[in-house]
């Protein structure tokens, strides 16, 4: 579910947060395979700012790459301080314009013996080739969609708050890539059709389903919200579209079907499944499954009907609902699942591809 200080910031427009590297290094070290001689475009990060900048130009070498794009916009409200703290001797604060860095190798510049961030502070001062600057900086100007067809790989923490028009420009021109996000967006109906024919998944994902970013905006967060000058945001993710072995790993499905158990939905042809670990393993029918349930789909393990959301009676193509056996029921609010009259949380509408020791359970 969403947390509040996302919807409190998506209400008012507010898009910066940034990632720390820790939580960068964590996610990133499971798709090195995929970066060697590629082109990797951040295009929602300041080098002064952004960690992802930080990550892929001091790992520029070890992963490979043929080329680093990193692109912020104008009027960032984050004092280009993050990197600022790790360059010594940086004196003077950037002015907050569109900027735009191409690194296309990374060497031992200042002859210490190592390639680490002083080496990349001396390619954004002396290197006019590597910096400079853009008109809007916005991923959706036509300079900046030019820097996207170039790309082979897009890694970032786009703005939440355009989160649907990002995932359909990345979409549209058919690229690879890793974006944070709030997990609640999977079942957007504009995400929502990708992740069921296996265009979209969720990656390994933050400690704790949760995240700590630096960010500006203090009257969005309570007291506990904060730790070291950051806000915690709950319920955020990575999506991708990389494959990863987590991807071929199977639930351990452990539990049998009974009808008490596992009552029917009143407006839907499946059955309701408050956990994902209490699947059972022998049900051959549909089941509605927590969200939660996307970050542990192996797509050679289950198969993805649709969903029973709020939305789904607007969202689902007509038969689609008739595959469902979705019936209007007073308490469905638009598409829920309803059990003896009770509205249920949204769910995932699955169908197990291997049931086992099947007995005859009456599955629809």
């Amino acid at each position: 579910m969403a947390n509040k200080n996302l919807n409190a910031a998506k209400t008012a427009k507010k898009d910066e947060f940034y990632t720390q590297l820790t939580d960068i290094e964590r996610e990133l070290q499971h798709y090195w395979p995929h970066f060697r001689d590629k082109v990797v475009l951040c295009n929602c990060d300041d080098p002064y700012e952004s960690n992802f900048f930080k990550y892929f130009a001091l790992r520029f070498n070890q992963l490979g790459l043929k080329k680093l794009i990193c692109t912020c916009y104008n009027g960032s409200p984050v004092q280009g301080n993050e990197l600022l703290l790790h360059f010594d001797g940086f004196d003077e604060e950037p002015t907050k314009i569109a900027y735009k860095v191409e690194i296309t190798e990374v060497k031992d510049l200042n002859g210490d013996g190592a390639v680490d961030l002083s080496d990349v502070r001396y390619l954004l001062q002396n290197d006019k080739n590597v910096l400079s600057t853009l008109k809007t900086g916005d991923f959706r100007d036509p300079e900046c969609i030019e820097l996207l067809k170039q790309a082979d790989i897009v890694v970032t923490n786009p703005p939440f708050s355009l989160f649907r028009e990002y995932i359909g420009q990345l979409m549209e021109y058919k690229k690879k890539f890793l974006i944070v996000g709030n997990q609640g967006a999977i079942i957007y109906k504009e995400i929502f059709p990708h992740v069921i024919e296996n265009r979209i998944w969720l990656g390994y994902g933050f400690k704790g389903g949760a995240a700590h970013f630096v960010s500006p905006y203090e009257d969005i967060a309570t007291a506990t919200d904060h730790k070291e000058g950051m806000i915690r945001v709950s319920g955020v993710h990575w999506f991708t579209n990389l494959d990863i072995p987590k991807r071929k790993e199977e639930i351990d499905l452990v539990c049998r079907y009974s009808p008490e158990e596992y009552p029917q939905y009143d407006n839907y042809n499946a059955i309701n499944v408050n956990k994902t670990q209490d699947i059972p393993c022998d049900y051959t029918g549909l089941m509605g499954v927590p969200i939660t349930f996307l970050d542990k789909y192996n797509p050679n393990q289950f198969e993805i009907v649709w969903q029973a959301s709020g939305n789904t009676r607007a969202s689902a193509p007509t038969e689609v609902l008739k595959k469902l056996g979705y019936t209007i029921h007073p308490e469905d609010r638009g598409g829920c699942g309803v059990v003896k009259g009770k509205r249920q949380y949204s769910r995932i509408l699955i169908r197990n591809k291997h049931p086992k020791g099947y007995d005859d359970n009456k599955a629809n």
